[in-house]
């Protein structure tokens, strides 16, 4: 598949089919493109795909997570330069300042504190590592990544992120990550940010029931009031995950994986602004 057979596709069709709109894939190759002209200044061997392509050879990889010998047979290329396009693409991207998340210092302190944030994490499975109990998550029952999201309600943005191995409890990984919040944020979070209350007293969590404490039917209306308020976040990872190459089983080397999460969640952002 070409960029040619595509680019005239209607804007609901391209978004299904690359996972992002026509006015952020022309943003995307613009970045590509600046970085292709200075790097043909410095000389070196003409790439045969044109920048439109390798863009949607990256995106096509993200969104549907095929092999690369899959990928290549696409395009035409060997499995090795087809992983060459795809890296460059992603580490050109990442270099850019076009694709930033706001940071973990702007949800900290400031002139502007964000009215509520909500702090969610989401799993992704790997393939059996050899370190196997480090990434052994008990809630999913297998390997996986974690990744912390740090949302602000209003405007639906991903703030921060924070990654680590899916044996690490939700808790701990916000400990880790350093975000320190606002004093006149609201933060709201599941029950697995347990003790957060002590950290930043604007906290809101469900209260947790327990065998000799059931809930009361105050206990349960209020657990549904926060409920309704952290579903934005669930629907933020939702729309991240439409890239299967975060959804699914993670074939990749790991150390990879946070710069593909990082912008993924840096495309929403923009997306955000188109939408």
């Amino acid at each position: 598949m070409r960029f040619e057979s595509v680019k005239e596709l209607k804007r609901e069709a391209f978004r299904r089919l690359t996972g992002v709109h026509k006015s952020t894939f022309e943003a995307m190759a613009a970045v590509l493109f600046t970085a292709k002209c200075k790097q043909k200044a410095a000389g070196g061997k003409p790439n045969t795909l044109g920048i439109e392509d390798q863009l949607l050879m990256m995106l096509e990889y993200w969104r549907e997570y095929r092999t690369y010998f899959h990928i290549a047979q696409s395009y035409g290329l060997s499995e090795s330069a087809a992983y060459r396009n795809i890296k460059w693409c992603e580490n050109t991207l990442a270099k850019s300042k076009a694709f930033r998340l706001p940071g973990r210092k702007t949800v900290t302190a400031g002139e502007r504190a964000f009215d509520i944030v909500l702090i969610d994490a989401t799993e992704t499975p790997i393939e059996r590592p050899k370190k196997q109990r480090r990434y052994y998550s008990g809630k999913k029952k297998r390997h996986t990544l974690k990744t912390q999201l740090v949302v602000e309600k209003s405007t639906r943005r991903v703030l921060c992120l924070a990654h680590e191995k899916g044996r690490r409890h939700d808790f701990r990984l916000f400990k880790k990550s350093k975000v320190r919040l606002h004093p006149d944020t609201k933060a709201v979070a599941d029950s697995g940010y347990q003790g957060l209350q002590r950290r930043h007293a604007n906290t809101e969590m469900p209260k947790k029931r327990s065998k000799k404490n059931p809930l009361s039917a105050a206990d349960k209306k209020s657990n549904r009031a926060i409920s309704s308020e952290r579903v934005a976040c669930e629907n933020v990872i939702a729309l991240l995950k439409r890239f299967k190459i975060i959804a699914d089983r993670y074939r990749n080397r790991r150390r990879r994986f946070a710069l593909r999460f990082f912008l993924i969640a840096a495309i929403y952002n923009m997306e955000l602004q188109v939408a």
